[in-house]
């Protein structure tokens, strides 16, 4: 079995740490809970050529400075229907990409189970609250170029599929918690956030 799925094909060639498009990216500001860009569904992409390429690669390296597993467009400030992942699968399998215009497929009952694991956002820095999500997700998009693209994923990478599709419709995990484990998980991000800050301070050297 390949070790990697480059936009959800398996990858023979060697592939390294950081996805390439984090080398020509740069770092932009994560934003937060309660901010209004994350609280309202997104446009969808209409325009693919470099503008759409130079956010793709910002956006990986964001993601790895701030040691995520997926990123949306709408947690660096911009309200379009576009996320990035380097994620592994139900088997320990690396996933790396990008979808624009991500639709999360509806799966019978019997083709999922609900895994109760914990879950956390670059959003909602340092909190991490037990959520269930199922075990597989397929989503259908594009890739930067217009192209049809489909991915389909297992265990955490399924969790993060159906998490990053939730902030391009305008939602964070938050809101699928009850009042208290919002709170107790808004209460954790606060007790942490500068130790979260400190860390992607540090690793915005690190990315290459």
């Amino acid at each position: 079995m390949p070790s990697v799925f480059v936009q959800g094909r398996p990858s023979t060639a060697s592939y390294p740490p950081f996805a390439p498009e984090a080398r020509r990216g740069s770092v932009r500001r994560v934003t937060e809970v309660g901010e209004e860009v994350l609280h309202k569904p997104c446009r969808d992409v209409t325009e693919f050529g470099p503008d759409l390429a130079a956010l793709i690669d910002d956006m990986f390296r964001t993601m790895y400075v701030a040691e995520g597993a997926g990123l949306a467009a709408n947690q660096v400030g911009v309200a379009l229907r576009l996320f990035v992942y380097d994620c592994l699968d139900g088997d320990g399998v690396r996933h790396v990409g990008h979808i624009v215009n991500p639709a999360l497929e509806s799966l019978e009952p019997s083709a999922r189970r609900l895994l109760d694991e914990g879950e956390g956002c670059l959003s909602v820095p340092g909190a991490v609250v037990a959520l269930p999500r199922p075990d597989r997700a397929v989503v259908r998009g594009l890739d930067r170029d217009g192209e049809p693209l489909l991915v389909e994923g297992t265990g955490y990478f399924a969790r993060c599929l159906a998490h990053e599709t939730d902030h391009v419709n305008g939602h964070v995990y938050l809101d699928r918690l009850s009042a208290r484990e919002r709170k107790a998980a808004l209460r954790q991000s606060a007790d942490r956030r500068e130790e979260i800050f400190a860390r992607r301070t540090a690793n915005a050297a690190a990315v290459g």
